[in-house]
């Protein structure tokens, strides 16, 4: 079978990215323009600005990936833009720009879904990764854990029902002082500090989703009703406890599927804590593997993007020029 390039684009967010990848796993750019900088001073990202910056990026970044990766826009095979969710002015920067060269170019579009893009990030990581497994995707926008049946087929087995954990770690974040980007920095002052501080963990009876907001209002009243907080237990404490309920839920999941491999995926998957806690449950079962994405493969990027478009690709899920920004979107679950 002949070789496939596919050109990812991602625009979600605050990150513009382009690169390009071989046959789903063997990356041959990946350009990110972070735009954390110019966020970083109002505390959060602002939507119109983000959308005005991927605008102003995204030909640079173009050129930049395919001058890395040594192709032309004639070796490219397939143009796969990120459609949702997200942002809704960030993802049409990107997908307008990638329909725009599928059609002046004369190239297949097959537009991805983020989610599926940051499961996908494994592949490139782990050549050796097949489906089936579960994954534990957590993000600032998404805490789920995903049965992955298939490159293109997926059953959710537990969701959050209120907060993603990425948006508790901004809260806390922010009620310390601590500011943009909230997860990093938590991370940081936590390796300074003592998990010594009670605070509430959320399960729901029969059911593997999660409940992050009352461990989060927690961290508030403390702060607030506390003299002479310690910060860096305060985070250290608020860390080990979202962490133990992601370990309790995915055991759970393990013993009802039966899996032997688990991955982590999604921007909080770079967080040490969490990454250590996943490496200590591989201890814990002998016959369990678990696959972490790279660090730089965690946080937003076109890799992830276009991997996830050669095997949505390679299932026949192509699309037309009609294709919109999905803000909203959610996996589609195929029970197989």
């Amino acid at each position: 079978m002949k070789d496939l390039l596919v050109l990812g684009i991602e625009s979600s967010c605050d990150e513009t990215s382009v690169a390009v990848v071989k046959n789903g796993r063997e990356l041959l750019s990946n350009v990110i323009d972070t735009q954390i900088p110019i966020h970083e001073k109002y505390g959060g990202v602002v939507p119109e600005i983000a959308s005005r910056n991927h605008i102003e990026a995204i030909t640079r970044v173009t050129k930049k990936a395919l001058e890395e990766a040594n192709v032309t826009f004639e070796d490219i095979d397939v143009i796969a833009p990120t459609y949702g969710p997200g942002l809704v002015g960030a993802l049409l920067v990107g997908l307008s720009y990638g329909k725009a060269l599928s059609f002046a170019l004369n190239k297949l579009l097959v537009g991805v879904n983020h989610i599926e893009g940051h499961i996908a990030a494994n592949y490139i990581t782990y050549k050796e990764l097949e489906p089936p497994f579960l994954c534990v995707l957590i993000s600032g926008g998404n805490t789920q854990i995903i049965n992955v049946k298939d490159y293109t087929k997926f059953e959710m087995l537990g969701k959050t029902r209120d907060d993603a954990i990425g948006e508790a770690f901004d809260k806390v974040a922010r009620v310390v002082g601590l500011g943009y980007p909230g997860g990093p920095k938590v991370d940081k002052l936590a390796l300074e500090g003592e998990p010594n501080i009670k605070l509430p963990k959320t399960h729901f009876e029969n059911s593997l989703d999660f409940s992050f907001s009352g461990i989060k209002t927690a961290v508030i009243n403390y702060n607030h009703n506390t003299k002479d907080v310690n910060k860096a237990d305060l985070c250290a404490s608020f860390e080990k406890a979202v962490t133990e309920v992601l370990i309790e839920n995915v055991t759970e999941a393990i013993k009802q599927t039966g899996a032997k491999k688990v991955a982590i995926a999604g921007g909080v998957s770079a967080n040490k804590f969490i990454r250590k806690a996943f490496l200590n449950l591989e201890n814990e079962y002998s016959e369990l593997k678990v696959y972490m994405p790279d660090m730089k493969l965690c946080t937003d990027n076109a890799a992830m993007i276009a991997s996830a478009g050669y095997y949505n690709f390679i299932a026949g899920n192509t699309y037309e020029l009609d294709l919109n920004a999905m803000p909203n979107l959610k996996i589609k679950e195929k029970v197989i």
